[in-house]
């Protein structure tokens, strides 16, 4: 006889890790109760089928990690079943509703985007196990969550000091170690390159470049590495991160100055430094965008788990196993 458990959401985790065993043989069965709302691990496996997939490829020859990936899966998909019929059951509270003509705008709209046709769409939702009925109150869903989610998470605006605040809070994060800007030249070596015809090709690039070829126009012509369309231009790179080769000849370089050439078993390379840079914290100026999206996203964050902890307190969750 199955048993149930009355839980919240933040025990989910803990509940998740029973999901698999009972999946073959409960995949129609129910998994949790939103107020009247049922959720069935059939919706729950159906919501993450794509990253079920890409999971089970991955660690095929892995079953244990496979196992844990699974069930920290199969958990966040059935929050986000269980969070989605909280915003639902919410808004059927609120006293408001969607006019139906909405709806149909809606749907005739995604008909003429995906679908040829009426038919083709119902031949589609056959495939899928839908019906039109199912199909429109999907489009109702979404509509109503993205509303809610609109209404609920209102769009945040980050103050400058905000973000100078977090700036100077987390230097760390924004510490750059040695870097260089390059150009290169790449000469891959073939297999029977006995006798050095890649190192005097590489050669034959060096003295016209004495007699005053750009190296950007070389890199264009001869290079056979990735940024060949580019001149050559490598952009700033960490030194770190650089082939040990090139970046101990480049070491020696001023700016505007090429190496000889550089020979490896696999390829020759020719470099031009153009700039060098110490070790430095990047600039507010250029980070400032990514940590106005970095604090966004947290506030966005905050907000939409206050408004989702305010419905789940005043709402009914029964979790079944």
């Amino acid at each position: 006889m199955r048993f149930f458990c009355i839980l919240t959401l933040t025990g989910l985790s803990f509940c998740s890790a029973m999901c698999l065993n009972a999946r073959a043989e409960l995949v129609n069965g129910i998994r949790a109760i939103v107020a009247d709302s049922i959720i069935t691990y059939q919706q729950v496996e159906l919501l993450v089928g794509r990253d079920a997939d890409f999971i089970r490829h991955q660690y095929q020859n892995n079953p244990q990690e496979y196992q844990l990936r699974m069930v920290d899966l199969m958990g966040k998909g059935l929050t986000n079943l269980i969070q989605r019929e909280l915003v639902l059951h919410d808004f059927q509270n609120s006293g408001f509703n969607v006019p139906e003509t909405i709806i149909d705008e809606i749907v005739q709209d995604r008909i003429k985007e995906k679908y040829s046709d009426r038919v083709q769409l119902t031949k589609q939702l056959q495939k899928e196990g839908l019906t039109f009925e199912q199909f429109k109150k999907q489009i109702r869903d979404d509509l109503i969550y993205r509303e809610m989610y609109r209404k609920n998470v209102p769009e945040t605006i980050m103050s400058p000091h905000k973000i100078e605040t977090f700036y100077q809070e987390h230097q760390a994060d924004f510490k750059v170690a040695d870097e260089i800007k390059t150009r290169i030249i790449v000469l891959n070596k073939p297999a029977d390159d006995t006798e050095g015809s890649t190192k005097k090709r590489a050669q034959e690039i060096i003295s016209q470049l004495k007699n005053g070829a750009a190296f950007s126009e070389m890199a264009s012509v001869y290079s056979e590495g990735s940024t060949r369309a580019q001149g050559g231009d490598a952009g700033w790179q960490e030194t770190s991160v650089v082939l040990k080769p090139i970046a101990e000849a480049v070491s020696k370089l001023k700016s505007g100055e090429y190496t000889d050439v550089i020979e490896t078993p696999t390829a020759c390379f020719l470099v031009l430094l153009e700039d060098r840079r110490p070790a430095h914290v990047k600039p507010l100026r250029d980070v400032q965008d990514d940590i106005e999206r970095t604090l966004t996203a947290q506030e966005n964050f905050r907000l939409y788990r206050k408004w989702i902890d305010r419905i789940e307190k005043k709402t009914f969750v029964r979790f079944f196993f």
